[in-house]
C-alpha cells in the first residue's frame, strides 16, 4: 500500500557499476573497440545504446573513441543536454563517501562542431574549499570524423588536466558519462540524469580499476 505508482527504479539504483580499463602502449593510442570498449549499460538504465564508448588509460593521461550511431543534429553551448555532446565525469580518487565534488572530481564537454568557437573544456562545479583551476581547454585533444549516419570522436585528456591522478598510487578512477542528442533521450553508463544531479553526486559514479 506504500507503493507510488509514480515512482520506477531501475536495476542501476540498487548497486555501483564496476568495469575494467585497460592501458594503452602509448599516451595518445586509439582505445581499441573490442579490448578497451566499456560495457553498454542499457539493461541496467533501461535506456536506449546508440554510442559505443572505448577508454584507455596512461600515465600521461585517459584516452577514449566514442562512436555515436546517430546523425549530428545541433549542439548548444552552454546547453549542452540540448544538443548532441558528450560529458564525461572523472574522479581520479574514486571517493564514494562524499555526496559533492572533491577536488579530484572532473566534469569535461565535447561537442561534434564548434559553437561560438569552443568545442571542449572542463566545467566542473566545485565547493569553495576544493576549488582550483580548471584545465586550459588547449590541453584537452579531440578529433571528430563525421560519418553517413553518425559521428566518431577520439579524445585525449593529459594528466595536467586530472588533479590528483596518478596511475602508481591510485589504481582506480571514479566515472561515468551522458551521450546527449537533440532528438531522443541521452545515454549514460552509470548515472541517470532523471533521477540524480550526476554533477554533484560523485559517490554514484561507476569504479574503473585500471588494468595493464
Amino acid at each position: 500500500m506504500f507503493e507510488d505508482p509514480n515512482t520506477e527504479l531501475s536495476p542501476i539504483h540498487f548497486f555501483t557499476l564496476q568495469a575494467d580499463c585497460h592501458s594503452l602502449l602509448k599516451a595518445k593510442d586509439n582505445p581499441d573497440m573490442t579490448k578497451h570498449l566499456l560495457p553498454l549499460t542499457k539493461d541496467l538504465t533501461r535506456e536506449e545504446s546508440f554510442a559505443n564508448v572505448a577508454m584507455g588509460w596512461h600515465p600521461e593521461g585517459l584516452a577514449f573513441q566514442i562512436q555515436v550511431s546517430e546523425k549530428h543534429t545541433q549542439s548548444f553551448y552552454p546547453n549542452l543536454e540540448k544538443g548532441d555532446s558528450i560529458e564525461l565525469w572523472i574522479d581520479t580518487r574514486d571517493v564514494k563517501t562524499s555526496g559533492f565534488n572533491t577536488r579530484f572530481c572532473h566534469h569535461f564537454f565535447f561537442l561534434p562542431v564548434l559553437i561560438d568557437g569552443i568545442d571542449k573544456g572542463e566545467i566542473t562545479h566545485f565547493r569553495t574549499e576544493d576549488s582550483h583551476p580548471l584545465c586550459d581547454e588547449k590541453l584537452l585533444l579531440s578529433k571528430v570524423t563525421m560519418k553517413k549516419n553518425g559521428y566518431h570522436i577520439q579524445i585525449f585528456i593529459p594528466s595536467q588536466c586530472l588533479y590528483g591522478y596518478d596511475p602508481n598510487q591510485f589504481d582506480r578512477l571514479g566515472f561515468t558519462y551522458r551521450i546527449n542528442r537533440a532528438e531522443g533521450e541521452p545515454q549514460h553508463f552509470a548515472v541517470i540524469s532523471p533521477d540524480f544531479q550526476i554533477e554533484q553526486q560523485p559517490s554514484l559514479w561507476g569504479s574503473l580499476k585500471m588494468v595493464k
